[in-house]
């Protein structure tokens, strides 16, 4: 099956929607995983704009309770249910926050028939692991409780098809090194490491309403791809951090700092038209791969390294 990991923006405003951006909303597919971050009002609209099926849900994840973040959480759970998603859709949010979400869960009368399995997050550390490595979660400095996320592939190796056939090894006898670590061909002990290289794991990471915290920094630490709100510009610095929120300036520094591969800039206040200037003040300070998200856009997670 072929692996496809990628982000699809469904929104980029916050507290107010525009007439060119919806409230939040970021679909992850990672391989057969696909993580809905924040679905802020509208979302559900936005999956159909996108091309993204409810039956491709696997994991809601919610950072907060403020509405631009998760009031399209009712309509998203209900058309789990009208399309009949056969398999489990794991729902993880703040603990803090468990009455907020039984509210949003049964907004209104509807023939539940989905498997909505919810797992409150209650401390930093992992919340979830499977086939896609591991979920964690690190408490964020917000005005309510919030929380960011980090997706963590195990390392793995990488084989060389040059030194398999050299050491004679093909077919189902490369499963067994993988699954064993050694094997003996035609009397000659094969070890993975003579036929394989370090494969580093891939990192996604998801911070949204946070003032600058050591949590950002452990969140996006060697991420190869980090999601992040920049909702302000550095001219209303006060303002953002009266609110709990980042500047563009804040979050390119956190990504130098840190060792990302590409950033992505989104969540921006209503009061900006023009996001060229967010782009602008990124840059300078961050060299790497720079995105100033838009609504729809698909932004892959980086080849390997």
């Amino acid at each position: 099956m072929v692996s496809v990991r990628e982000l699809i923006v469904l929104g980029t405003a916050s507290q107010v929607p525009t007439r060119y951006r919806n409230h939040n909303g970021y679909f992850l597919r990672w391989d057969q995983e696909g993580f809905l971050f924040d679905p802020g009002e509208g979302t559900q609209r936005q999956m159909l704009l996108a091309g993204v099926s409810a039956a491709g849900l696997t994991r809601l994840c919610l950072t907060h309770f403020h509405g631009d973040h998760c009031l399209g959480v009712p309509g998203v759970i209900q058309r789990l249910s009208l399309d009949r998603v056969a398999h489990p859709v794991t729902a993880h949010y703040p603990r803090s926050g468990r009455e907020y979400f039984a509210r949003l869960r049964h907004a209104c009368a509807f023939h539940e028939v989905a498997d909505l399995r919810e797992e409150p997050v209650d401390s930093d550390g992992p919340v979830a692991t499977g086939r896609f490595g591991t979920l964690e979660a690190r408490r964020l400095d917000h005005s309510i409780e919030s929380i960011g996320y980090r997706l963590t592939e195990p390392d793995g190796r990488r084989f060389d098809a040059r030194k398999l056939a050299e050491f004679g090894v093909h077919g189902p006898a490369v499963r067994r090194l993988q699954a064993d670590g050694e094997l003996v061909v035609d009397g000659r002990l094969v070890r993975l490491s003579d036929v394989s290289e370090p494969r580093p794991g891939q990192r996604f990471a998801f911070v949204m309403d946070t003032r600058l915290c050591d949590a950002v920094f452990d969140l996006a630490d060697r991420a190869d791809l980090l999601v992040i709100e920049a909702t302000f510009l550095s001219a209303d610095a006060d303002l953002a951090r009266e609110y709990g929120h980042l500047t563009a300036r804040q979050a390119a520094q956190v990504a130098d700092r840190c060792g990302v591969r590409r950033l992505v800039l989104t969540h921006f206040s209503q009061r900006y038209r023009d996001l060229s200037a967010f782009r602008d003040e990124a840059a300078e300070v961050f060299d790497g791969d720079l995105v100033v998200a838009e609504d729809l856009a698909r932004i892959p997670v980086p080849r390997r390294r």
